[in-house]
């Protein structure tokens, strides 16, 4: 990856941050990038602007969404519907690759840990990135075993692990943690997504089945958190990620 130039800023909580600006050199460009969605429309609500954005740049984008809508919860064509929600939207934002494991939803955790671990470690392997983007662990249950198993994944036991590993929120899930008894999102990087919103707005409109108008989890309230995010970091809008780990 290229040289890091950034700009370093602290948010309002009194936190260090870095926000990746576009009118500056990049601070991580990477050649591949990996997204791994617990359920289809995830990876749009939490990280769509960055998705779009490196794409643009030439990023190679695969997306891994791992459960779904399907028995015993939901009948499957429920998730046949959001399945070709999820194609149109990664299509928009330029993802070249992607796969869905179809593990019904709510019961990610019933997936013996070895085969869940081996499952999402060999999609990572497979597209070999310098970049992968994995879910907060939050008050879905399916999104905190899947933050563990993508840990377990990208593991620096091996020269091609992922060198940047960042946590993205998800509106209605990430911001219903317990304060001061479960994990708080206090993100320490930013990306400037504001000329890509219109992506990840035309994205977040595939998904009919997914995104309605209640109020945790609409299209307004996510172009709202990434206009707050953006305040915080001196743009019109932004993302925002907990760093698991970078190297440089």
């Amino acid at each position: 990856m290229p040289r890091i130039k950034s700009v370093v800023e602290w948010d309002i909580a009194g936190n260090l941050g870095v926000c990746l600006r576009h009118y500056r050199p990049l601070m991580l460009t990477p050649k591949k990038l990996v997204v791994v969605a617990p359920h289809p429309d995830d990876e749009t609500l939490g990280c769509g602007g960055t998705i779009a954005r490196f794409s643009s740049l030439g990023t190679e984008v695969s997306v891994l969404v791992v459960s779904g809508h399907l028995p015993p919860l939901y009948d499957r064509d429920v998730f046949e519907i959001s399945r070709k929600e999820a194609e149109a939207a990664f299509e928009i934002m330029g993802v070249t690759n992607s796969e869905f494991l179809a593990i019904p939803a709510t019961l990610v955790r019933d997936t013996p840990v070895a085969k869940l671990n081996g499952q999402i470690g060999g999609f990572i392997s497979s597209a070999a990135p310098e970049m992968v983007l994995i879910p907060f662990p939050d008050r879905h249950v399916d999104h905190r075993v899947i933050f563990d198993a993508c840990l377990v994944a990208c593991r620096p036991s091996h020269p091609a692990a992922p060198t940047v590993v960042l946590a993205y929120e998800t509106l209605s899930e990430t911001h219903w943690n317990v304060p001061g008894i479960e994990p708080a999102f206090v993100p320490e990087l930013f990306v400037d997504v504001t000329r890509h919103m219109p992506k990840k707005k035309a994205a977040l409109e595939c998904y009919a089945s997914q995104i309605n108008h209640a109020p945790s989890r609409s299209i307004e309230a996510c172009m709202a958190l990434a206009r707050f995010r953006g305040s915080q970091n001196g743009c019109d809008y932004a993302e925002a990620f907990k760093v698991v780990r970078i190297v440089v």
